[in-house]
């Protein structure tokens, strides 16, 4: 049976409202929300009654096997599924629908435009929701070019770039939304090793300049630890909470160290292990762990 989970967010303001500090709300509130789908024979559940909640400029990573919901789950905040039970809020209010207050970067970089350039790109989104002006969209596009370090390619067509790069203006365009959540799906799955690591990298760095809010799905449990501060881990098909984890301690250095390992295999007991989470939650080692049942 799943229990709610409560995150972190909902502990600080209980402690909040019993030492009669004033409190924030959650930015994203996903609240014992279902996904199902159909196929030709049946119903199929995606997830089952998960809860969570996202603070601004969290890094949150949904983090599973593949089958157990995380991109379901990506797609419904984004206001592209309804959940058949559970509710999802933003800012306090319900998703209902794609919004561009919420932003996504998939797997697949093709989606550029091949007949525009890297800043036309970049600057459409903005123009096709009648955002800005075509000049005020070009100047904040060029920016955020700048933040990626595509300036010198504002010019250049997407077949003439790297994966990386179009992983780069992909994730441009986004921010030059301004979205008040990113999310982003399994990004760098389709790059070698040493593009996805420099990908992590310059993601961190461009986070700590532009601290956004990101809701991330991977099923690499490094880079969960790499990317994310805090982790949410779901079962195998239906994807249900098994535990939320602080890992904000872990960066791109900690990678190959004895720590780092370690928790890598007790994260993959928790997602895979079909008996109890371990008795004895200090012996994790993480600085926050939280078990649903």
């Amino acid at each position: 049976m799943n229990a709610v989970l409560q995150s972190h967010t909902a502990s600080d303001r209980l402690n909040a409202q019993q030492a009669n500090q004033p409190t924030a709300e959650a930015l994203l509130q996903v609240q014992g929300v279902s996904l199902e789908y159909r196929t030709p024979e049946r119903v199929v559940r995606a997830t089952h009654q998960v809860s969570f909640e996202i603070d601004p400029a969290d890094r949150f990573v949904l983090l599973g096997p593949s089958g157990c919901g995380k991109s379901t789950l990506l797609k419904a905040v984004a206001g592209f599924i309804q959940p058949s039970e559970g509710q999802i809020r933003l800012a306090g209010q319900p998703v209902k629908e794609p919004g561009p207050d919420r932003i996504v970067v998939f797997q697949e970089f093709d989606q550029l435009p091949p007949w525009k350039t890297v800043i036309e790109n970049v600057m459409f989104p903005l123009l096709a929701s009648r955002t800005l002006k075509r000049r005020d969209a070009e100047e904040r596009a060029r920016h955020y070019l700048e933040k990626v370090g595509l300036s010198a390619f504002a010019d250049a067509y997407p077949h003439t770039l790297s994966g990386g790069m179009k992983a780069r203006v992909a994730i441009a365009r986004a921010l030059a939304m301004q979205p008040k959540i990113l999310l982003m799906d399994e990004p760098f799955a389709a790059l070698d090793a040493l593009t996805r690591r420099k990908m992590q990298e310059e993601l961190l760095e461009l986070w700590e300049g532009v601290r956004f809010t990101l809701l991330f799905v991977t099923h690499s449990i490094e880079e969960a630890l790499v990317v994310g501060n805090r982790i949410l881990l779901l079962s195998p098909h239906p994807g249900r909470v098994r535990a939320e984890i602080n890992s904000h301690q872990y960066d791109l250095k900690s990678l190959g160290g004895v720590d780092f390992q370690a928790s890598a295999q007790r994260i993959h007991r928790l997602l895979f292990d079909e008996g109890e989470a371990p008795a004895v939650e200090h012996d994790l080692r993480f600085q926050d762990i939280r078990i649903a049942y």
